[in-house]
């Protein structure tokens, strides 16, 4: 499997439905020599290995690891948008089961599980002698670890879902009864990853270094179990990631949100994506079928790129997340820093009109930054060597669903909550802190009588942040409210962490307040530091605080048009 060419054959999932329908019609029954159908596959190992590379080809679908999930980041306290964006309607939690992004994001996890169901339900009939030693559970290993990556997303984003673990062969198959988070993770998540781990190597070769490994599958066990809040076996499961030496945070940052460098030491689950294969396909059009050649791109720069540089800016800071990387102050001792003013993950992640170095090969600040735009998106964009983003939408930066700071920083929290050793907790996430080059909690200590200030309480609206002392409760809400949006912001991760936290209406309390004493103040503020906000403030969290409600909002719905047309829901 070539890193950036993950090429699908969509026929075969498409064969297996039509050859039913068909089959009473004789001259239907002949093989066709040119065509790849059910009849002719699954003979060799080849075969299985080309229908693997199907289920790893679902991963690239926009609304898993692409420019769509641009909807999901409008949910939590980490992005904004405007009014005459679709985003919208996410932003204010208004968005209804009718809504596309809802019905895509459904359809295309199940696509993914049925190619994998098909990988893995064949190969237990297959001839075992076309297979080399260790080969078949190989296969199978990738397939049930992709399937249960399929089923955590479906899971959390829809608070559970229909259980299907055979292969879709007619319209008689479809329907299928609502299971619960716990139903489908106990039946299919965990067995499946456990399967995965006994079976996935720890590395491949560099011909096929997009594929899933041993740590792949013991990281989001570890990630299943801490959301269903069993600490211990959580923090069992990333310490032996930790300790297996396999895995290790990239000296710069950014190397982990650039075409560049792709697949390295911080990856642990990463979907491939190519600018350059079909370069006149939109990027949106990501899987090879029938009727469509796959640009096997991703339209996540588009998204989070900015305006008067091709992108659309959709994806808009928070004044929040903006002055949280402003806070996350540099330490200059930290050679890290190059002399830049901001912290290096501040650099890759959002642009400031005062931001260091180029954007889009021009002083930050030069474009845009009016209409109550704080600072624009960087991570997923292509401003590091583009003048321009694409105008078919097309990126090659791969997304990474699993990196090693996500595991140091899920042991953390594990240990945290677990009653493990808060020294140990701060020192990963110290580890994270010193490769970013700003100040690190244990410096904050050592140099403030043991306390630390919370960084997430916004000096520009209460003067001054509340100095704490180093607890298990501090110390998570520190990994909570501060290091994890800062590391991860705009990674997929934000709403599914407050809503299994249960502070969203918290959070949106706290940023509409905010909001509130910066519109009342506006006049003093405008264009001032640290947020240089010009013309207005946007009001991000005007909406969404007066409608969240924990069991309308916390999931999204099923779409109606798969509960009209599948009478087991």
């Amino acid at each position: 499997m070539k890193i950036k060419s993950i090429k699908t054959i969509w026929a075969l999932s498409l064969t297996a439905v039509f050859a039913l329908s068909c089959s009473e019609n004789e001259y239907l029954e002949e093989i066709n020599p040119n065509a790849i159908t059910t009849d002719v596959f699954w003979e060799s190992s080849t075969q299985f290995d080309a229908a693997l590379t199907t289920v790893y080809g679902a991963t690239q679908f926009q609304s898993i690891s692409g420019g769509d999930l641009q909807f999901e980041m409008m949910l939590g306290d980490e992005a904004g948008t405007e009014s005459w964006y679709a985003p919208f309607a996410y932003r204010n939690l208004t968005y209804t089961d009718g809504a596309s992004q809802i019905a895509n994001k459904w359809s295309q996890l199940y696509i993914g599980i049925y190619r994998a169901n098909q990988v893995i339900n064949n190969l237990a009939t297959a001839d075992t002698s076309v297979f080399a030693e260790g080969e078949r559970e190989t296969i199978e290993a990738q397939a049930k670890f992709l399937r249960a990556f399929f089923y955590f997303q479906v899971a959390h984003t829809f608070g559970g879902g229909v259980i299907k673990l055979d292969a879709i062969e007619s319209a008689e198959d479809l329907p299928g009864t609502f299971s619960t988070i716990d139903e489908i993770t106990n039946s299919i998540i965990i067995p499946d990853l456990e399967y995965a781990r006994e079976n996935l190597p720890q590395t491949w070769d560099d011909s096929n270094i997009a594929r899933v490994t041993w740590g792949s599958a013991t990281s989001l066990l570890g990630k299943v179990y801490l959301y269903d809040e069993d600490w211990t076996t959580a923090a069992s499961l990333f310490k032996s990631v930790i300790d297996s030496g396999i895995y290790s945070l990239t000296a710069d940052i950014n190397d982990n949100f650039r075409h560049e460098n792709e697949f390295n030491s911080e990856s642990i689950f990463e979907v491939a994506y190519n600018a350059e294969i079909s370069p006149a396909s939109g990027g949106a059009a990501v899987d090879d079928n029938s009727f469509e050649t796959g640009a096997e791109a991703s339209t996540l720069a588009t998204a989070v790129g900015q305006l008067n540089y091709g992108g659309y800016n959709t994806v808009l800071p928070t004044y929040f997340l903006h002055e949280l990387f402003v806070n996350d102050e540099v330490d200059p001792s930290n050679p890290v820093n190059d002399d830049n003013l901001q912290s290096k993950r501040m650099g890759g992640s959002v642009v400031p009109s005062n931001g260091d170095g180029l954007y889009y090969n021009v002083e930050p600040g030069s474009k845009g930054w009016a209409y109550g735009q704080s600072t624009y998106a960087k991570k997923h964009a292509n401003w590091y060597h583009l003048e321009f983003e694409d105008g078919n939408s097309r990126s090659g930066i791969n997304f990474r669903h699993i990196r090693y700071a996500d595991v140091l920083l899920m042991y953390a929290e594990a240990l945290l909550n677990s009653g493990g050793s808060v020294d140990e907790a701060i020192d990963y996430i110290d580890i994270i802190r010193a490769r970013a080059g700003v100040i690190t909690l244990r410096q904050y200590l050592n140099e403030n009588g043991n306390t630390f200030p919370q960084l997430h309480v916004s000096k520009q609206v209460n003067g001054t942040q509340p100095m704490v002392p180093a607890t298990a409760a501090t110390v998570l809400t520190h990994l909570q409210r501060v290091e994890r949006p800062l590391e991860l912001c705009f990674e997929g991760h934000r709403y599914k962490d407050l809503v299994r936290w249960g502070i969203v209406q918290e959070v949106y309390n706290d940023l509409r307040a905010e909001e509130i004493w910066r519109e009342e103040n506006f006049e003093a503020i405008e264009d001032q530091a640290p947020l240089f906000i010009r013309e207005r403030i946007r009001p991000d969290f005007l909406f969404s605080s007066q409608n969240y409600t924990p069991a309308v909002h916390n999931y999204f719905p099923i779409p109606a048009a798969e509960v009209q047309t599948n009478d087991g829901l």
